[in-house]
């Protein structure tokens, strides 16, 4: 248990001095805000039907357009992968005939 605690004991000492701007050996790693309203507008659709093709509540869009929240965890990944390749998760969503 001993090592257990040096590392956490490390970790807070690292996080603590980050905070104060200091330089540190810790991996940080930064998170951009997603346009969201951007990105549903490169797929073509309105909030309702972008809400619905996604499983997003249409309140929690409105959210993320204003800026008032960010979309984290499998929403965000999602998003991401709209924004970069939205071919790929239309024609997966697509209905087969």
């Amino acid at each position: 248990m001993n090592q257990a605690y040096e590392s956490i004991k490390t970790g807070l000492k690292q996080a603590i001095s980050h905070t104060k701007g200091e330089p540190v050996k810790a991996i940080v790693h930064e998170v951009s805000p997603l346009d969201v309203k951007a990105i549903r507008s490169q797929v073509g659709m309105t909030q309702r039907e972008f809400a619905a093709s996604f499983g997003i509540s249409l309140g929690t869009l409105r959210h993320w357009e204003q800026g008032d929240r960010q979309p984290h965890g499998p929403a965000r990944v999602l998003l991401n992968v709209l924004a970069k390749r939205p071919e790929v998760v239309l024609d997966v969503l697509a209905p087969r005939t």
